[in-house]
């Protein structure tokens, strides 16, 4: 397998895609945030408090439902829930992380004058921004917080190998990562938010994320059909393999986070394994990756059986952003 195999075919510049590209590029220069100038770090009211009681864990939280959180005395709810929420931050940043290894390496392999290095370098410019606002959140925090578990971390060189060898599954693995922590954060600012400043840093990624995913999915559909078949069956087949476990470390808490909070390793199954929330919540998150794998042709008779398998199955979302209340 070389990178040339895997080279993008040359852009129309009259193309659908193309006006898209110069879209999300210059919206990247009209609207764009700053990590430590547009988050008031240093604001008396945004003010890290241990005892606030705004780190209560909001409904949306899996852990928040479960019987285990709601029998602690009221400290230990918000100890646990700053906790939580710190190492959800502290994963959005190393999966933050991995989009910049894999990047770089999916840039170097780009024709020169191609119109979507222009953009991915804005999107990689404001992704360093969600590091540092993710990092320093966490150091301020909780920073005790460990984040993906180890043996994902000692993964991710090989993801960032795929931006350049093989970049149309680097971008799905992107969707992997990206999509749940945006149904997460959005769920948790539309029930009315925790703390002010996680509130602000999750509005900016919010901004930002929505370029970053609609990028990726148009990426996809312009590039898929260039693929061979074997690429193709590669692709669909491994893509809920990804979702899974981006879901899985973005949604659970890896076992060192998890018993540095508490949490009894049957309360950790009976939440994240078991029941009909659970399989509901982890369907939710990707119906918008179903819908784009539906409209490539990748979720075929051959393939399907893996996406029910891992539990990523469902309906398909009628349009990119469908509210959860309107595709169930």
């Amino acid at each position: 397998m070389t990178a040339v195999a895997f080279a993008p075919a040359e852009l129309d510049r009259s193309s659908e895609y193309a006006d898209k590209l110069q879209h999300f590029s210059a919206a990247s220069v009209d609207k764009c945030f700053n990590a430590f100038k547009d988050v008031p770090w240093d604001d008396p009211a945004y003010a890290i408090d241990p005892l606030d009681e705004r780190w209560i864990l909001p409904d949306v939280d899996l852990l928040a439902r479960s019987d285990w959180y709601q029998s602690l005395p009221r400290e230990r709810q918000i100890e646990v829930g700053r906790y939580r929420l710190a190492a959800i931050t502290k994963t959005g940043s190393q999966f933050e992380q991995l989009l910049l290894l894999g990047g770089t390496q999916f840039l170097m392999n780009l024709r020169n004058d191609n119109p979507e290095f222009r953009y991915f370098m804005h999107e990689l410019t404001e992704e360093t921004h969600h590091i540092q606002m993710f990092q320093e959140f966490t150091n301020r925090a909780c920073p005790e917080v460990s984040g993906v578990a180890r043996w994902l971390l000692r993964a991710f060189p090989f993801v960032g190998f795929l931006g350049g060898y093989f970049p149309a599954f680097f971008f799905a693995i992107i969707l992997a990562g990206e999509e749940p922590i945006d149904h997460v954060q959005k769920g948790i600012m539309r029930s009315g938010g925790v703390h002010p400043l996680l509130d602000r840093i999750m509005a900016i990624h919010i901004a930002e994320e929505a370029r970053h995913i609609g990028f990726a999915h148009a990426w996809l559909k312009q590039h898929v059909q260039n693929l061979g078949p074997v690429s193709k069956f590669l692709i669909a087949l491994l893509t809920p393999v990804a979702m899974r476990i981006g879901a899985d470390a973005i949604i659970k808490p890896s076992p060192i986070d998890a018993k540095r909070m508490g949490i009894p390793r049957s309360v950790v199954r009976q939440t994240w394994g078991r029941g009909s929330t659970w399989a509901k919540f982890y369907r939710d998150l990707f119906a918008d990756v179903r819908m784009l794998f539906d409209e490539l042709g990748l979720r075929g008779r051959s393939t399907r059986w893996v996406w029910r398998l891992l539990g990523v199955d469902g309906r398909p979302a009628r349009f990119r952003s469908e509210p959860v209340r309107a595709s169930a």
